[in-house]
């Protein structure tokens, strides 16, 4: 079941510097919420926070909660790998295992998690490529090495990597950034087939982007360079882009500054 995200009160820490401030929101189950905001403004950061990625830098920590239904992410005794398995990440560029087939580059976290019958993992393997719209590209070549598809396949593969371990929510990080526009919109199509089953969370610079995929989005920005990134406002995307509730939303949607 894809799940609900509450956040309360956050702020994320690299060392003593503060990278985002006391950002409260909702994620609703089974959407699309779209972070957007110029560069440097904690956007990937926030991200990262959601499935215990952030803590992976040395000195990085988190204040505030992080609920994924009624569980608190950051609880005492709460397993940062569990967490992973759950929240999935999807990143900025291809990183397919290059060493491995694109069958074992989907079984991977599986094969991490336990012992799996061969019929087991060729059925999820399936299931999962076909999720990510790649099983037709490639299942007649499921021994070749996963680094020797196209760019756009190669990000098709590391989702179905991402989905074969069955999270609940989805993280994307820029997913689209490192493609040509064809493979922008199979990825498009495909978030949008996505969400029926997982919640989704996306970072994008692309406005356009952030339009035709999301349901919510939200925009981030801070006063100054080193000040703290903060959440300005979050809305329905409809209504960030034609009539936003704040001028510096205003401003930045429609390209006066970013």
């Amino acid at each position: 079941m894809a799940k609900r995200i509450d956040i309360g009160s956050l702020s994320a820490y690299y060392g003593k510097f503060k990278a985002i401030e006391d950002i409260s929101m909702t994620v609703e189950p089974k959407s699309v919420t779209a972070f957007i905001g110029p560069s440097g403004c904690g956007k990937s950061t926030f991200l990262r926070t959601l499935n215990r990625m952030h803590e992976v830098a040395a000195g990085a920590h988190v204040e505030g909660k992080v609920m994924l239904d009624d569980e608190d992410l950051y609880a005492p005794g709460v397993d940062p790998v569990a967490v992973r398995r759950t929240v999935g990440m999807v990143f900025q560029r291809p990183n397919p295992f290059p060493t491995m087939s694109i069958y074992d580059n989907v079984a991977a976290g599986l094969k991490l998690n336990g012992r799996y019958k061969k019929s087991e993992l060729d059925a999820v393997v399936e299931k999962s490529l076909k999720g990510a719209n790649l099983w037709n590209e490639v299942k007649d070549r499921l021994n070749r090495p996963g680094s020797g598809l196209s760019g756009g396949q190669q990000q098709r593969l590391c989702i179905a990597r991402a989905i074969a371990v069955e999270p609940q929510v989805l993280l994307m990080d820029e997913p689209c950034s490192a493609l040509d526009p064809i493979s922008t919109i199979a990825i498009e199509d495909l978030i949008g087939e996505l969400k029926k089953k997982y919640t989704i969370v996306i970072v994008t610079h692309n406005m356009q982007q952030a339009a035709r995929v999301s349901d919510r989005t939200a925009f981030f920005n801070l006063a100054a360079v080193g000040q703290p990134g903060k959440l300005i406002e979050i809305d329905d995307t409809e209504r960030i882009f034609s009539n936003p509730s704040v001028q510096a939303t205003e401003d930045y949607v429609s390209g006066r500054f970013g």
